[in-house]
C-alpha cells in the first residue's frame, strides 16, 4: 500500500509501517500529484483535501490526525466513496490547557481576580465541553452557549448575545462552519465586537475565521480596554501583523500542540485504518507514550490556593514563550513570515498535559485537594 502523509504527523512508522511505504511531505505541498497512486492519505489541518486533489487518484481513505474536518469536504468522500476518519477530542487537554494558561497570565497582567470574572465558552463540544467542566469544577460562574446542542438537548445553554452581554471572558471553541443552519464563519463580526462588555477578555482557539479578523484589528485601535488572546488567524500562515501587536497574547495555532494530543491523534486515526482495513491493532500508544519531564509535584496543605492553581498549571504550560517565539517572528517580508509560521509549529517543543500530572499533598487539604482534581491532575 502506498501511503503519503504529512510529515509533522508523530509516530508515523511505528504506527503506519506495517501497512506499506510511507512517503513524508510538508502537509502544504501535498499535492494532486504527490497522491496519485496513493491508497492512504493521512494529513492535519493544513492540507486541503477535496476533489481537486484527490480526483483521479488511488486514495480510498483519508485520516486527519485533528479534531476539526473543515479542511475535508466531506460532501465530495461521499460521492466518491472515499472512506475518512477524524481525531475527535485528541488535542483537547492542550487547548484547555492553553486556555488556563492565558487566563492566569491576563489575571496577573490586569491584577483580576479570575473568580471574580464570569466566563462564557462558545461551542461545547470536546474541546468546550471539556473546559466548561474545569472552570465550574474550580467553582467559577460559567455561560455556555452551543446552538446545536441546545436544539438536541436542551437544558441551560445561552445565546451568544447573552454570552456577549454578560461574560468578563469569551472563549471560543467552534468548528469552522461556513453554511448550513448554524454558521460560524465570522461569528464575532464587526456588530458583535463592539458589544462586548467593557474590559471583556477575548480568547479563540478554535478556528481564525470564526472572528473577522479585520473587523477585530479596527476595535482593538479603538478600545484599549479589550484584551484579545489569539491562537488562530485568517489566512493562516500569513498572520495580519498589525493585529498581533494589538493582542495581548498571540501564538502561531499551537493551543492544542501537546505532545499527548498529537500522539492521541495518529493513535485515533491508526485505529481507524485498522477497522476500515479489517486489521486487528497491534501497536498501542500505551507502549509508544514517553515518561513525562515532570511526573508529580510536593504542595504543603498550607499552600496558598491561589498560588497553587499557578503553580500546577504553569508546571506544565505558560503561553509566555509561544507568545514570545511568535511575535519575534512578525518580521521581514511576507514569505518569510509563513515559512517561520510552520517552523514554529514544525519544531514544537515537548509539552505534556496538566492531566498527566500527579500532585501530592503534604497534610489534609480538602479545599486544595478539590482544586487539584478540578484542573486534572492527580492527587496523592
Amino acid at each position: 500500500m502506498q501511503i503519503v502523509a504529512d510529515e509533522n504527523i508523530p509516530l508515523l512508522d511505528e504506527f503506519f509501517a506495517g501497512f506499506g511505504e510511507i512517503r513524508r511531505l510538508p502537509g502544504r505541498g501535498i499535492d494532486a500529484a504527490a497522491v496519485a497512486d496513493a491508497e492512504l492519505l493521512l494529513v492535519r489541518s493544513v492540507t486541503r483535501v477535496d476533489s481537486a486533489l484527490l480526483e483521479g487518484s488511488a486514495v480510498r481513505f483519508v485520516g486527519t490526525c485533528t479534531i476539526g474536518t473543515d479542511h475535508l469536504d466531506l460532501d465530495y468522500f461521499a460521492r466518491a466513496g472515499i472512506a475518512w476518519a477524524s481525531a475527535p477530542g485528541c488535542n483537547a487537554r492542550g487547548v484547555v490547557d492553553y486556555v488556563l494558561g492565558s487566563l492566569l497570565l491576563l489575571a496577573e497582567q490586569q491584577g483580576v481576580e479570575l473568580a471574580s470574572r464570569t466566563f462564557g465558552v462558545v461551542g461545547a463540544g470536546e474541546v468546550g465541553g471539556r473546559l466548561v467542566e474545569v472552570l465550574r469544577g474550580l467553582g467559577w460562574r460559567v455561560l455556555v452557549c452551543d446552538p446545536p446542542r441546545l436544539l438536541i438537548e436542551g437544558g441551560d445553554f445561552v445565546s451568544l448575545e447573552q454570552v456577549i452581554a454578560e461574560c468578563d471572558v469569551v472563549s471560543l471553541h467552534t468548528p469552522l462552519e461556513r453554511d448550513g443552519a448554524q454558521p460560524t464563519h465570522h461569528l464575532l463580526d464587526a456588530r458583535r465586537l463592539a458589544q462586548l462588555k467593557q474590559g471583556t477578555w477575548l480568547i479563540n482557539a478554535s478556528r481564525g475565521a470564526v472572528v473577522d479578523n479585520l473587523a477585530l484589528r479596527e476595535v482593538l485601535k479603538q478600545r484599549g480596554d479589550l484584551q484579545v488572546v489569539l491562537d488562530v488567524w485568517e489566512g493562516e500562515p500569513q498572520v495580519d501583523v498589525e493585529l498581533a501587536s494589538l493582542c495581548r497574547i498571540a501564538t502561531p495555532h499551537i493551543a492544542g500542540y501537546s505532545l499527548d494530543g498529537k500522539l492521541r491523534g495518529t493513535a485515533q486515526i491508526y485505529a481507524a485504518v485498522c477497522a476500515h482495513l479489517g486489521s486487528t491493532p497491534t501497536v498501542s500508544l500505551d507502549q509508544l507514550m514517553p515518561r513525562p519531564w515532570l511526573a508529580e509535584l510536593n504542595l504543603d496543605a498550607g499552600a496558598n490556593l491561589d498560588w497553587a492553581l499557578a503553580t500546577v498549571c504553569r508546571a506544565v504550560y505558560d503561553p509566555r514563550r509561544d507568545d514570545a517565539d511568535f511575535r519575534r517572528s512578525l518580521h521581514g517580508d511576507k514569505a518569510n513570515q509563513r515559512a517561520t509560521f510552520d517552523a514554529l509549529r514544525k519544531y514544537y517543543p515537548m509539552r505534556r498535559e496538566i492531566d498527566g500530572l500527579s500532585v501530592k499533598l503534604q497534610g489534609d487539604a480538602p479545599q486544595l485537594a478539590q482544586m487539584i482534581k478540578a484542573l486534572g491532575a492527580t492527587v496523592r
